[in-house]
C-alpha cells in the first residue's frame, strides 16, 4: 500500500509541476515596443521662455529716472527744504470727528458646558485681527469690546469706545 500511495503522490506532484511549468512560460513572441518620442520638455520649454519674456517685458521701466538722482559718491544729502505750511482750516472746516472702524469680527461657534449647579456656561468662539478668542461672559474681545451676554446662537458686544452694543451671531 505504501508503494502505490508514494507512486501516486509522485505522478500526482509530476503532473501539478508540468501544470506550473506550462502556466509560466509561453510561447507568443513578445510585443514590439512602439517607442514615442514625445516632447514634454519642449513644449514646457517653449512656455518657460514665453513667461520669461513676459516678465522681462514687465521689468523693463517705462518712465526715465528723475534727474537730478542720488549722487553715490556723497555721504550725505543736502536737507529737503520743507514746502510751506498749508493754511489752517476754519471753524467751519474743522474735521468731524469719525468714529474709529469697526474691526471685522466673526462668530465661528459657541460651545457650552454645564457647571456645577447644572446651569449652561457657554463659550464663544470669535474670529477677528488674524486670532482666536475664545470668551465667556464679562471678557474683553480685543480691547474695544467686552462680551456682555452669550445666547445658544448669539453672542452681544458692548463697544467699549462708542458705549454701543453690537451682536454676532451664527451663520
Amino acid at each position: 500500500m505504501n508503494l502505490k500511495r508514494t507512486a501516486t503522490i509522485a505522478v500526482g506532484g509530476g503532473a501539478l509541476a508540468a501544470w506550473f511549468a506550462g502556466a509560466a512560460t509561453s510561447n507568443r513572441a513578445p510585443a514590439a515596443t512602439v517607442v514615442t518620442t514625445s516632447a514634454p520638455i519642449d513644449a514646457s520649454g517653449v512656455e518657460l521662455a514665453d513667461e520669461i519674456a513676459r516678465l522681462q517685458d514687465k521689468l523693463r521701466p517705462t518712465t526715465p529716472p528723475r534727474q537730478p538722482g542720488r549722487n553715490l559718491f556723497t555721504y550725505h544729502a543736502p536737507a529737503p527744504t520743507a514746502p510751506p505750511p498749508a493754511s489752517k482750516p476754519a471753524l467751519s472746516e474743522a474735521a468731524v470727528m469719525l468714529a474709529p472702524p469697526v474691526p471685522a469680527l466673526k462668530l465661528a461657534g459657541i460651545a457650552e458646558d454645564t457647571d456645577l449647579n447644572g446651569a449652561p456656561v457657554r463659550t464663544a468662539i470669535i474670529s477677528g485681527e488674524g486670532q482666536l478668542f475664545m470668551v465667556t461672559e464679562g471678557e474683553n474681545v480685543t480691547t474695544r469690546y467686552r462680551v456682555t451676554k452669550i445666547t445658544a446662537d448669539v453672542v452681544e458686544l458692548l463697544d467699549l469706545e462708542m458705549n454701543t452694543p453690537r451682536r454676532l451671531a451664527l451663520r
